[in-house]
């Protein structure tokens, strides 16, 4: 089970990222005085053997468009400044219980290691149902951070770098 971070459905929200993308952020991918973001990398479950589940591994992105840079507003910089002093809490709490499987990352759980995918998904609809909201899907975060640019007038082109799309087509889908 995941208690989801406020902090990665905002990094999701403001800048559309896909949830392998932001959760396979690491810090050296982030900029906070510059206020901008690399995507190089993303989290994902690799099969198994035997039909035992994989491991979660830093994988390369969905495309090559995927790796792109993302300037995000300073907002969104105060809050990962906060969640990068919660996470170096978190890590002085576990003492040698924290396990960093994957150096970096700025999503772990209290112990250091990566979120799955399906337990951010989880988390993200115990929070959208205790806050009286109707059931959204993980990735709805992204469509919405688009249509969030769109209506701020945010050229469709610049959305389309901005999501890492391969087509307009696509981002206007």
């Amino acid at each position: 089970t995941c208690a989801l971070p406020s902090s990665l459905v905002a990094v999701t929200l403001f800048t559309g990222l896909r949830q392998g993308e932001v959760l396979g952020l690491r810090w050296a991918d982030i900029d906070l005085e510059a206020r901008t973001l690399r995507v190089g990398l993303a989290l994902q479950r690799l099969p198994g053997a035997g039909g035992q589940p994989g491991r979660l591994a830093l994988v390369e992105p969905k495309t090559s468009r995927s790796r792109r840079s993302v300037t995000f507003p300073a907002v969104l910089a105060e809050i990962l400044r906060r969640h990068r002093a919660r996470q170096v809490e978190d890590r002085l709490r576990a003492g040698q219980l924290w396990n960093e499987r994957i150096p970096g990352l700025v999503f772990t759980s209290v112990l250091g290691g990566p979120l799955g995918g399906p337990d951010v998904t989880k988390g993200f609809q115990r929070l959208l149902t205790g806050a009286g909201l109707p059931r959204w899907r993980y990735h709805d975060l992204r469509h919405g951070c688009a249509t969030l640019l769109l209506a701020s007038g945010v050229d469709i082109a610049v959305v389309r770098d901005i999501l890492g799309h391969s087509t307009i087509a696509l981002t206007a889908a």
